[in-house]
């Protein structure tokens, strides 16, 4: 089986915890909590009977980031081309962790059980995110 989906929209990474100096507690910021959330109905609309995997899961991400405004023609051929790639926000790590995060208990038991990850940022004239899992 194979859980394949994409999440549209701006893409965030994410966000390191904060504490609340008053209380004493450590929390997730609601932009991180949001985020999670749309991931998560994305994946539910798209298989609203999905069976967490229980072995060992291999996922492959594809993070769609928009083509600057201000990008130059030379510039934008490279990106066509696939010589060009995004070193810009969000880092790759945070977002694979989001991901990995609001998927944990759904498409898998656990994310420990995940042995493959392959990531990859790539230009493109609208933002999204491609994600797939599968049970190898």
């Amino acid at each position: 089986m194979v859980y394949e989906f994409e999440v549209d929209g701006e893409i965030k990474g994410k966000a390191r915890p904060r504490l609340n100096t008053y209380t004493g507690i450590v929390y997730t910021d609601s932009n991180t909590k949001d985020y999670e959330n749309l991931i998560k109905q994305y994946f539910k609309i798209k298989y609203p009977r999905f069976i967490p995997f229980e072995n060992r899961v291999s996922v492959e991400i594809k993070i769609y980031l928009k083509i600057p405004k201000n990008t130059t023609k030379t510039n934008r051929k490279l990106i066509e081309e696939g010589l060009l790639s995004p070193t810009k926000k969000p880092d790759i790590d945070n977002v694979v962790k989001i991901i990995l995060d609001a998927l944990n208990k759904m498409a898998f038991k656990d994310d420990n059980q995940i042995t493959k990850l392959n990531v990859e940022k790539i230009y493109s004239e609208e933002e999204k995110l491609y994600i797939k899992i599968e049970e190898y």
